[in-house]
């Protein structure tokens, strides 16, 4: 399988875990208490986006062009096209 990657972005909340968005990925949000929980569970909300977008079938965007504040990628597995 592919690896694909996206940068992630990670904002502190004020009431405790973090707030994590992926700009190659409008709408694709999620979160974490830890920081290392919300890297995991980005993972998870890019891996799950993917698939969707192949169910569906439409094309996986790659990150080219998106604007990177912030320099940490996320390593996925591109889901199998059916």
């Amino acid at each position: 399988m592919e690896e694909l990657t996206y940068t992630i972005q990670l904002e502190a909340l004020e009431n405790g875990g973090f707030s994590v968005t992926v700009p190659a990925l409008p709408g694709c949000v999620t979160w974490g208490e830890t920081f290392d929980q919300a890297v995991h569970m980005a993972r998870e909300a890019i891996e799950l986006w993917l698939e969707n977008l192949v169910d569906n079938g439409e094309p996986i965007p790659e990150e080219g062009g998106v604007p990177r504040p912030v320099k940490l990628g996320v390593h996925v597995r591109r889901p199998a096209l059916t």
